[in-house]
């Protein structure tokens, strides 16, 4: 049914006038009346009757009146929806993180994408290594918090931050008691390694460390998240070259330190897919972007 046929109907019936109504919508009578006909032709039951104080309804238009009036407010409250969607004002924003920036990050950003989008439904996901990428190219997350940032056509990517790198290892071990750790004190021990980005071994800022430095750590093991290699490196199976944010929520037993002549670093990024129509990704990367610089 045409809506703007209903809402010439509801005008007629509020204001009990032809006259009154064109007023109010601003046209013509002649063109109203045919409009009211042809709603009346439709339904296939006269609407209106001329009475004494005017146009008064019939039984068939009081009972089109209450719902002409609920699918006119209906449509408005549909149109204002989808323009406050359009304008990243509402919606649903899925945002998933990688859990080394859990504890850095989001007791920042949460509270910054609150006060910026108050009315958008937000949704939280951890991602590890082996799963960041399918989950933005499946749309099950809309934006992800990534470290370091995903290299992939599909992908578009915004640098937003850096943490340099640091030596994770148990309190016990003899290279806790030192400030910073020298390179070379890293040689043969055994290291926890995180699965290279995009399982490319040659892509590991790690790698790219030691190899510059010519520095051998035999692989212990290989695991997904930082949270898994924390609890190897617990146990005493090996040593962790990891972001400083890491020492944010490590368990107790495991101590930090900078690597001496060192000052390589990892990004922090935000990534989407290219072909992402939302609006709520610009909000998101400024509140990232915000949450990272007081890291």
């Amino acid at each position: 049914m045409d809506l703007r046929r209903l809402r010439y109907f509801v005008a007629v019936a509020e204001t009990r006038s032809l006259g009154r109504a064109a007023e109010r919508l601003r046209m013509a009578q002649p063109p109203l009346s045919v409009q009211i006909r042809k709603l009346e032709a439709e339904i296939g039951a006269p609407l209106f009757r001329r009475g004494t104080r005017g146009m008064d309804l019939t039984e068939a238009g009081q009972a089109l009146l209450t719902r002409a009036s609920e699918a006119l407010a209906l449509a408005a409250d549909g149109a204002e929806a989808a323009r406050a969607v359009a304008a990243g004002k509402r919606g649903r924003l899925s945002v998933g993180y990688m859990f080394v920036l859990a504890n850095a990050m989001l007791p920042r950003l949460i509270p910054e994408l609150r006060r910026s989008v108050p009315g958008v439904d937000l949704e939280f996901a951890e991602l590890s290594a082996s799963t960041r990428e399918a989950r933005l190219l499946d749309r099950s997350v809309t934006v992800a918090l990534c470290m370091p940032a995903i290299n992939h056509p599909e992908i578009q990517v915004a640098r937003i931050g850096a943490q340099p790198f640091m030596l994770a290892m148990p309190i016990r071990s003899p290279l806790a008691r030192l400030g910073t750790v020298p390179m070379a004190r890293l040689q043969g021990r055994p290291l926890i390694a995180l699965p290279p980005p995009e399982q490319d071994p040659a892509s590991s800022a790690v790698s790219a460390l030691l190899r510059r430095h010519q520095i051998v750590m035999p692989i212990a093991s290989r695991v997904e998240t930082v949270h898994s290699a924390m609890s190897l490196v617990l146990a005493g199976e090996g040593f962790a070259i990891v972001p400083a944010c890491a020492k944010l929520g490590a368990p107790r037993g495991i101590v930090f330190r900078p690597l001496r002549d060192a000052a390589d670093s990892i990004d922090i990024a935000v990534c989407w897919r290219r072909d992402s129509q939302s609006p709520l990704i610009r909000t998101f990367l400024k509140c990232a972007e915000k949450a990272v610089a007081r890291m």
